[in-house]
């Protein structure tokens, strides 16, 4: 199967057609155009989330706040809607919500330890150097490999690369990997490392596990981030005795952990089973050991492989991978697939739960608020002025306050249902629907509960009370004006009702 222009191009060597260089570049250029027009004009590529112009895209790698701009690298096919040949994409921001696509920073070198791809990793600031330190893999026996899921045989080694430029537009890679594997043919993978600085030396984690027992973060330690010393493993899991190709699918392997301070204590997230997970609990600083107290899932829907930073103020920043839920055939054909979460702030309730909510810079790309009128209004008003609320274009901010009663809401055009919620608080501690899904939530004291829905395209990003989130997409094109319903007896229980339509922070959907 053909999946992109450099596949076409290398289909024409090997059966010997010969296009001359102006007809190559003609070429190049109209499939360039018909992908890009078909590209803006579809409805479902969201507006306000940061995905690159065309192709496939995954992971966030190395955010990091350099001199006076945000920078956010992620996985990236240059060449295909599909997953493959993996970059680092590049994005820079003043604010992280309006980016700027800049070149990609990290290519594939031929014959290099990463000549299969350049995974995920981690950006810091090593005295005054810009440096990463990433995931590089080559095709290797199955022996010899790391990753082994069925359908590749990869050697996993840990690469650094550095930047002098103060855009980091360029990086210069060592030539050697400055960690390599742990030989033990158990090991379920090596990779996705994070990187955090305490008592004066670096610590490095990276996602690893052991055939049959379960998933780990293997933990080392270096003075100049080239030497690295193996200490032991930071956290462990246990596998779920599936047989499966893929460890992570077992619970073998865990993917893209990151491990910080926050809120007086320490917080984990790992990846796995296709999930992700949060730990918060002491970290040991004598036998740098992990003791998690309370953990959870971070998200419930469609979101993978999270990267944290610290902004200009010092905030706990979540990024995330909000994955397609359609066939590939589809996402192949759309020229486009995956994007990045908005940017959730991070926090800890006092009994040690993880908090997140869309920072409030979002606020930039609100147009004129449109609302419900109060309680006191009476209800035939509040049906009135809900039947009046419309907006153009799925790319909108919802709020909602809800009382102790259930309520449900959906958005729809004049013909179908774009998307559907319903919550209600007083069922089994709180339960919240999400289209045919369904997530208990922990029980609570609160009266009152907030619920804020980020619609963009064919992403909905979901926060109730800001402890449980909840990344869906919905692929139903809008036809017409949308309108929010909620049901004539579940009014009373909404204490108050805001949308904000959303500005697009780029005019084509392409670039920024």
């Amino acid at each position: 199967m053909i999946r992109s222009r450099r596949d076409f191009l290398e289909t024409l060597a090997a059966s010997g057609t010969i296009m001359s260089a102006r007809a190559l570049c003609r070429f190049r250029l109209l499939c360039s155009e018909i992908s890009q027009g078909k590209i803006a004009a579809d409805p479902l590529r969201p507006q306000v989330h940061l995905l690159p112009a065309h192709n496939w895209m995954n992971d966030p790698n190395g955010p990091i706040y350099w001199k006076d701009n945000y920078h956010m690298f992620f996985q990236y096919n240059p060449n295909a809607a599909v997953w493959g040949d993996m970059h680092w994409a590049h994005a820079i921001s003043p604010d992280m919500i309006h980016w700027r696509h800049l070149p990609v920073a990290l290519v594939p070198t031929a014959g290099g330890y990463d000549e299969a791809g350049c995974f995920s990793g981690s950006a810091v600031n090593d005295r005054g150097t810009a440096t990463i330190l990433y995931t590089g893999v080559k095709t290797v026996s199955p022996e010899q490999a790391t990753l082994r899921d069925g359908v590749h045989n990869f050697l996993e080694v840990q690469c650094l690369a550095t930047s002098a430029d103060d855009q980091l537009r360029t990086w210069r890679k060592f030539p050697q990997p400055v960690l390599l594997p742990p030989k033990d043919p158990n090991l379920t993978g090596f990779r996705d490392p994070f990187l955090l600085y305490s008592q004066n030396s670096w610590y490095l984690g990276i996602g690893a596990g052991i055939r049959k027992e379960g998933g780990r973060v293997l933990l080392y330690r270096s003075k100049d981030l080239r030497q690295w010393e193996y200490l032991h493993p930071l956290a462990t899991g246990k596998s779920n005795g599936k047989q499966t190709s893929d460890p992570v699918d077992a619970g073998d392997m865990w993917e893209c952990p990151d491990f910080f301070p926050l809120g007086g204590k320490h917080v984990l997230l790992y990846s796995t089973e296709r999930k992700v997970y949060w730990e918060s609990g002491e970290f040991d600083p004598k036998e740098l050991v992990f003791h998690p107290e309370k953990s959870g899932l971070l998200d419930y829907g469609a979101f993978y492989a999270p990267k944290t930073q610290l902004d200009a103020q010092g905030r706990r920043i979540l990024w995330g991978w909000i994955t397609e839920t359609r066939p590939e055939t589809e996402f192949s054909a759309a020229g486009w697939a995956g994007c990045m979460s908005l940017p959730r702030a991070l926090t800890l309730a006092n009994d040690g739960t993880l908090q997140m909510a869309v920072i409030p810079e979002i606020g930039q790309l609100r147009e004129t608020e449109m609302s419900l009128p109060s309680q006191s209004a009476g209800e035939t008003a509040r049906l009135d002025a809900l039947k009046k609320i419309e907006f153009k274009s799925a790319t909108a901010e919802i709020e909602l306050l809800i009382r102790n009663q259930a309520v449900h809401l959906s958005i729809s055009d004049d013909t179908q249902e774009i998307f559907g919620t319903a919550f209600d608080p007083n069922c089994d501690g709180g339960t919240l629907h999400i289209g045919p899904a369904i997530v208990k939530c922990s029980p609570s004291a609160a009266t009152t509960h907030r619920l804020r829905l980020f619609l963009d395209g064919s992403v909905v990003e979901c926060f109730l009370d800001d402890q449980v989130a909840w990344t869906s997409r919905t692929y139903r094109a809008a036809k017409s004006n949308l309108r929010i319903q909620i049901p004539r007896e579940d009014l009373g229980a909404v204490q108050s009702l805001r949308i904000w339509p959303l500005r697009p922070i780029s005019r084509d959907r392409l670039t920024t």
